[in-house]
């Protein structure tokens, strides 16, 4: 983003440009941690740096850190964060955004946009609720692919307890990749006993419908985007991450079905 040429540049001390540099690099590594597109990353980061007085904004990406520089006045200062993963949450990458349209409309300054970085909470939903209604949806996945009620509940209790095994092992905060295997182990596993003991019409669906709840759709939308807009190597990172979720995936329910001797995928 070029500078606005009718903006009037106003004089900046080199502790007052290290402070904007600090809080741009603190917004766009947020967003980064938390699953934003490299666009939105890029133009957030930029638009609040200009917001905040400095001439100009230049911002680089990769996979797990950022490097932003600074330029006003003939004074240009670079600084880098590292970024780790946070976990995917829209929740913060729109309060964010919402700070940076603020900091435009001149309604914040340097020590509002520190305190509302500093300040800005996750809010997440009751994980019985949450437990519940991905239950609820697999569910329904197994109506929508022909299963009958049995199949109906038996999908709902996989699913349910698969996801109430993803939530607790993220809240040890295993490897994403164990995570993924050692849930769709569990839930395959209970899924699968309906191919043992022909519950329902069509089991098999039950088996399908229980493990949708971890296709990494967010990774695999945001791998594509970036690779369509010129962010090939963030694209790559990001596929190459999916991937791995969606193979560790598979392996858990290969192990599954070793373990109770059905296949009923094949069928």
């Amino acid at each position: 983003m070029d500078i606005d040429m009718d903006r009037v540049l106003l004089p900046l001390s080199e502790a007052q440009q290290r402070k904007v540099t600090r809080l741009a690099i603190a917004a766009g590594q947020r967003l980064l941690q938390h699953g934003a597109e490299s666009t939105v990353i890029m133009d957030v980061t930029r638009r609040l740096g200009l917001a905040l007085g400095v001439e100009h904004v230049e911002v680089s990406l990769s996979a797990s850190s950022m490097v932003i520089s600074t330029r006003h006045l003939g004074c240009c200062i670079t600084t880098t964060r590292r970024c780790q993963d946070g976990g995917i949450n829209m929740q913060i990458v729109t309060d964010i955004q919402r700070i940076c349209i603020l900091v435009e409309r001149g309604l914040l300054d340097e020590n509002d946009v520190q305190y509302r970085l500093e300040n800005i909470k996750t809010q997440r939903y009751n994980r019985w609720l949450v437990v519940v209604m991905i239950g609820l949806s697999c569910a329904a996945f197994s109506r929508l692919a022909g299963g009958d009620w049995p199949v109906f509940l038996l999908t709902f209790c996989a699913s349910s307890v698969g996801m109430y095994v993803r939530q607790q092992i993220a809240s040890y905060h295993f490897n994403p990749l164990l995570n993924f295997g050692v849930t769709a182990f569990v839930t395959t596993l209970i899924s699968g006993l309906g191919e043992v003991y022909n519950i329902g019409a069509q089991p098999f669906l039950a088996m399908a419908s229980s493990v949708l709840m971890l296709v990494p759709g967010f990774p695999l939308i945001n791998a594509v985007a970036d690779m369509v807009k010129g962010f090939p190597s963030m694209g790559l990172a990001r596929w190459t991450k999916a991937t791995l979720l969606t193979l560790s995936t598979c392996m858990g329910i290969i192990a599954a079905m070793n373990v109770l001797g059905v296949w009923g995928w094949l069928l």
